[in-house]
């Protein structure tokens, strides 16, 4: 069954604005930019969408679950620290291809300005930490490591380690220190190896319990 104009071109314009995001950035995005790489009337933007801030968002939020869902598939094998570190470097490189961490940026770059976009940044960043802490918890959760870092925190950490090396990307050319970055990582989360160790606890004596005689 064929879908219905309006939804083909509501899809038209997503795709359009998620395109005219990446490549022209927040500054260089209009009605009138967005509907061109549709090849619709600029009017439609804001009939389906009320605005560009909404159409945006939208564009935003099919880039979020697509990413999510090949996420959760990508970390779903990963038990050590090690094997996380190494599915979020193909991660990295796969978003720096496909240009998801582009969209978020120029959204959160914009939002400095713009209260009310502020307010829809933040709203679509929690399901990602939330994301991030239940995968820290399942893999390092009740070591030494999680008692020292809480997962939460580390998530926190994590997402805000992520979005500036992505953002630093575009200023280093050939990729040479944001490749040193996950280097690093990858060198240093096999000498935590010990620290997201489980040890089972310690049985507290009962009442009942009797010391052994020697």
């Amino acid at each position: 069954m064929s879908r219905q104009p309006g939804a083909e071109t509501r899809e038209r314009l997503v795709e359009a604005a998620s395109l005219v995001l990446r490549t022209e950035g927040y500054a260089g995005t209009s009605a009138r930019s967005i509907a061109k790489a549709a090849e619709v009337n600029s009017a439609l933007v804001f009939y389906h969408f009320g605005g560009v801030d909404p159409l945006l968002l939208a564009a935003l939020d099919r880039s979020s679950e697509q990413r999510m869902a090949t996420y959760r598939e990508a970390v779903a094998g990963a038990r050590t620290l090690e094997e996380l570190v190494e599915v979020a470097n193909g991660i990295y490189r796969a978003d720096l291809e496909g240009g998801h961490i582009t969209l978020f940026s120029e959204l959160v770059g914009a939002s400095i300005a713009r209260p009310e976009l502020k307010e829809e940044i933040v709203k679509r960043s929690e399901p990602w930490i939330d994301f991030v802490e239940q995968t820290l918890e399942r893999v390092i959760g009740g070591s030494p490591l999680a008692r020292l870092l809480p997962p939460r925190d580390l998530a926190y950490a994590a997402i805000t380690f992520y979005l500036g090396v992505n953002l630093f990307t575009h200023l280093d050319a050939d990729r040479s220190r944001t490749e040193a970055l996950f280097g690093l990582a990858g060198r240093v989360a096999p000498r935590a190896r010990l620290l997201t160790m489980r040890f089972p606890r310690r049985r507290t004596p009962s009442a009942g319990d009797h010391p052994s005689e020697g």
